[in-house]
């Protein structure tokens, strides 16, 4: 599959942010990401869904492999997605007569 995003990074942009706070960043989301009152399956569920209201490409595919490698499967990938698809639907929905009370 051809990605819109470039699949490689460039690492020196990393020179533009503070190194402290992105090693803070990156200490916090460890810790929210390890096993705790949820295992680390359903926590990459969890993200997995959050990754598709959130668009980010590279979260996306991160957070799939990571789901997989913790034992989940694309059944339940697809399960999580459709979740996302639907709140995301539904928000449009609960916000249908914005536009249309003008």
């Amino acid at each position: 599959m051809d990605y819109h995003y470039a699949k490689e990074r460039d690492p020196k942009v990393n020179a533009y942010f503070d190194k402290e706070v992105m090693e803070a960043f990156m200490d916090w989301n460890s810790k929210v990401m390890a096993p705790g009152k949820l295992d680390k399956k359903t926590k990459e569920l969890v993200a997995v869904a959050c990754t598709y209201m959130t668009r980010c490409p590279y979260c996306i595919e991160g957070h799939a492999k990571a789901a997989i490698e913790a034992g989940a499967t694309k059944e339940e990938l697809a399960e999580v997605i459709q979740i996302a698809m639907a709140l995301a639907a539904g928000a449009r929905i609960a916000h249908r007569n914005f536009a249309l009370d003008v």
